[in-house]
Formats: C-alpha cells, structure tokens, sequence
C-alpha cells in the first residue's frame, strides 16, 4: 500500500476528529472520558497553525486519512519553550502497519526545523507498540508515573521518554 505524508488542512478535521474519538472511546492512548466535536478539532487546528507546529496526515492512495501526527508545547512556562510533546494516532484497523513510524520521522524533522530541542512522549505504561515505536526513532525511558491515571476504571501508569534532538548543542542567546 503506498503511504504519502503531508500536512493536514480542514478538509482532513472530520477523519482527525474521528480517529481521535475513537481513541477516547476504546483505547488508553487518550486519558479523556469525553468525545469532542469537530468545532474543538478545529480550534486545536487553529492553535497549531498560529504556533506553526505542523500537523502531519498518513494517506492512502485514494487520499483516506490513516493517522495523524502533531506536537504541541510540552509546559505552558517559558522555560520549556524549546520542548514539546508528540502525538500519534492511527485510524483502527491500521495500526501495527508502520504508519506510526512512517509519520515520526517527519514529525521529528519538523521539529528540528522550528529550533525545538527536546521532543517529549508521555505514553500510557501498557503501550507496549508506541513505547518501542519512540525507542526505535531514539527516544529514551526517562521516568515512570504508576497509577497517575484513571479510565476504564482502572489506574494507568505513565511513561515519559524524550529524544534530544541536538544532544550536546549549546542553549540559544536570548
């Protein structure tokens, strides 16, 4: 199957709010009880477009949104600007195909790009697939949080891991 990435426009925020709520309803990837509608896909669209933070779309070749891709600021204090914190999803029924890894790598290009230095992962603990996925493009386990969490009434534990994307590059003279 051929797999093009590229970057998300509003005629992609129907499918990107459909695989999004799926997440929310079936799996741990997303620690929310509540599905959103298409008016907070949008305002989330528009945040990331005035941020210049990219969204990245996997399509088929018929177009079909696969999975989308985005980062957004890790802490809301100006000591992190050079952090943010990735996200993943992948339409159900096409994950464990690589489209996760096919739209990281240009994530973490995109990053480089806007001058970020440290792209964070916070992963649900049981998510054995993202965790390997991020260990893959170089991310490292850099802390575990048990029981900070809670859906399907049950506690989830997370983990944090990091890529440095210049390891050893000295701080910007602001």
């Amino acid at each position: 199957m051929s797999i093009d990435i590229r970057d998300a426009t509003p005629a992609d925020l129907p499918t990107i709010l459909s695989i999004y709520n799926d997440a929310v309803a079936n799996t741990t990837a997303i620690w929310n009880d509540s599905q959103v509608d298409l008016a907070n896909r949008q305002a989330w669209f528009e945040l990331r477009q005035q941020q210049g933070y990219p969204i990245l779309v996997a399509v088929d070749g018929a177009g079909q949104v696969l999975g989308y891709a985005s980062f957004g600021d890790w802490r809301p204090f100006d000591g992190f600007r050079h952090s943010v914190e990735n996200s993943i999803y992948v339409r159900d029924g096409q994950r464990g195909q690589g489209l996760g890894s096919k739209l990281l790598q240009p994530l973490l290009e995109r990053a480089r790009a806007c001058g970020k230095h440290v792209v964070v992962a916070a992963i649900e603990s049981g998510n054995a697939s993202s965790i390997r996925l991020h260990q893959r493009h170089g991310f490292s386990i850099t802390g575990q949080m048990p029981q900070v969490g809670l859906k399907f009434g049950r506690w989830l534990d997370l983990t944090f891991m990091q890529l440095i994307l210049a390891p050893g590059a000295m701080p910007p003279q602001e």
